[in-house]
């Protein structure tokens, strides 16, 4: 098979040659985008689910729906060491920007302009009481109006981003449109970030206002926001990303294989879903190291086990490898008594049944490792952190990662 004509894409982030098994995720969007359009109320939307099975993709592609409607947006990566304030200031530049040739009053944009630029410069003070911060500290975001005073300037982020969404809002109404901000890796939001947007995305729900937040995140976001704001479980729409059914994993292989005349046996689908399990990132990998090693069409499951190998020496370095490495010794311990507790074997100690997974409770893992839970609290902590596991519900871990539980089995203690 020709390699520069390989239809598969196994990228972070990058779309795949075909969006699979996500029409009632884009259908539930573009419902919400046209609710907004004719004035009715609607909640901002949050999807969540296990890394590689498409959020950032499914993001991107719900931006275009916005794009596509004439809306204004703008896109950000949330990270565990910044504040919200600069990158979301950045984000609504670009959504208004993209609003201004279409608004009538000039003057309407540039005072809102001033407003972003007063909140983008604002942070809150650090050193004594009430100090300014210094010069080195100031952020310039680039808008040519002067700093506005009094208004999303106060230096507390929940009074501020209130202000900032309702004036955008504002202006997105003078134009007859809306505005999306999409947030990818949300749960990595500081609890005061998190708490001041879901204020925000309060105050225009109940306003009817035309601002909705697109949030992207671990299975725990949930957790993450209801902890902030106890009205977060009713204020947001919640979406839960899975990997694909039977179907949908099928398709995501044989559609761009037929733009390019090429057919798999039924065979060779078969194992291709049982290696994948289903997994958008993880059927990409699969389908583009089968493709390589296929010589000719139709592809078959000799084809896919051969190829095998090199799809999981790929991941093992790329997918798992990459987070293993940011472990230590004591966090890798605790990630190896997980997987170890993940997998069912029979009498002769093969794995017969692979829950990877499933949530695990920390005092098993304790018992495991001869430890008393509370010692084992900084690793836990730790990884959490680093997202490597996430605690859905209280007293029980995950991995934010597909097979990563078989992945740690074939590494060396």
């Amino acid at each position: 098979m020709d390699p520069v004509r390989n239809p598969y894409a196994p990228g972070a982030g990058q779309r795949p040659p075909e969006l699979a098994g996500r029409g009632r995720e884009l259908d539930v969007f573009d419902i919400v985008l046209e609710r907004i359009a004719r004035g009715r109320p609607e909640r901002s939307l949050m999807l969540t689910g296990l890394r590689g099975v498409g959020k950032t993709v499914l993001l991107n592609t719900l931006r275009s729906q916005a794009i596509n409607r004439l809306w204004g947006s703008g896109k950000i990566e949330a990270r565990p060491d910044q504040s919200l304030r600069r990158p979301v200031a950045a984000a609504l530049h670009m959504a208004v920007r993209e609003l201004a040739p279409r608004h009538r009053a000039p003057d309407r944009i540039d005072a809102f302009l001033g407003v972003l630029k007063a909140f983008a410069q604002r942070s809150a003070p650090t050193g004594r009481a009430g100090a300014a911060p210094k010069l080195r500290d100031r952020w310039q975001p680039g808008i040519d109006v002067p700093a506005a005073s009094g208004r999303a300037d106060s230096g507390d982020i929940e009074i501020d981003l209130v202000e900032l969404f309702s004036d955008a809002a504002a202006v997105a109404s003078d134009v007859g449109t809306g505005i999306a901000i999409f947030i990818d890796e949300m749960q990595d939001l500081g609890p005061e970030d998190v708490s001041a947007l879901c204020a925000a995305c309060h105050e225009l729900s109940q306003l009817g206002a035309p601002l909705i937040v697109v949030g992207a995140g671990l299975p725990h976001l949930p957790a993450v926001l209801s902890a902030a704001k106890s009205y977060s479980e009713r204020l947001f729409r919640y979406q839960r990303i899975d990997r694909l059914d039977r179907i949908a994993a099928d398709h995501a292989l044989c559609a761009p294989a037929e733009r390019e005349e090429v057919e798999y046996e039924q065979k060779a689908l078969d194992l291709l879903y049982e290696k994948s399990g289903g997994y958008p990132y993880f059927v990409q990998a699969y389908g583009k190291a089968t493709w390589d090693h296929a010589p000719r069409s139709p592809i078959t499951a000799a084809d896919v086990r051969v190829a095998a190998p090199e799809a999981e020496a790929e991941l093992a370095v790329g997918f798992f490898g990459s987070r293993f490495e940011r472990a230590t010794p004591a966090e890798r311990e605790y990630m190896r008594a997980m997987a170890t507790m993940s997998a069912v074997g029979d009498d002769s100690g093969a794995v017969v049944r692979d829950d990877m997974d499933a949530a695990v409770p920390t005092a098993e893992i304790a018992r495991a490792l001869g430890r008393k839970p509370a010692s084992l609290s900084p690793a836990r902590d730790a990884l959490i952190k680093k997202g490597l596991i996430y605690s859905g519900e209280r007293g029980t871990v995950a991995f934010t990662v597909p097979h990563f539980g078989r992945y740690l089995r074939t590494q060396p203690a």
